[in-house]
């Protein structure tokens, strides 16, 4: 006969303040996107360029992009932010979900945009470049 596996009180409330840790950090990163969603979407466009990531022929209508996209992350719901970002979350260990978020519109959607020519670099690259930016900005 096999044992069955339950667990203590103590595991059950370590994995569930670790849980509410997890939520509470990503509740906090998205309601702090409208306080700097201007000079995040500068920061984000000036470092994509400036790295060779993104090449545009239009700075200002990229920054424009990623200001709506960071508008429109801040008002979706979670399932929304979890489809988006689906297929991104290997890309890291711990990922931020607003970095992940980005990443996948560069990735998917920006790359259609008219006013960018090419999408260059690997995922792992545009993430870190997205995070690097994001980390000065938001908790």
């Amino acid at each position: 006969m096999s044992k069955t596996f339950r667990p203590s009180s103590r595991e059950e409330t370590l994995l569930s303040k670790i849980e509410s840790s997890r939520d509470f950090a990503r509740r906090r990163a998205l309601n702090g996107i409208q306080d700097c969603i201007e000079p995040l979407s500068n920061a984000i466009a000036t470092k994509l360029i400036e790295n060779g990531l993104v090449e545009t022929a239009n700075k200002n209508g990229l920054q424009e992009r990623i200001s709506q996209s960071l508008d429109k992350l801040s008002r979706a719901d979670d399932f929304d932010i979890d489809y988006q970002t689906s297929p991104f979350r290997g890309l890291a260990p711990h990922p931020h979900v607003v970095a992940l978020y980005l990443t996948a519109f560069v990735i998917e959607k920006l790359i259609d945009d008219k006013d960018v020519v090419d999408v260059f670099g690997s995922d792992e690259d545009i993430y870190v470049t997205i995070e690097e930016q994001i980390r000065k900005y938001l908790p």
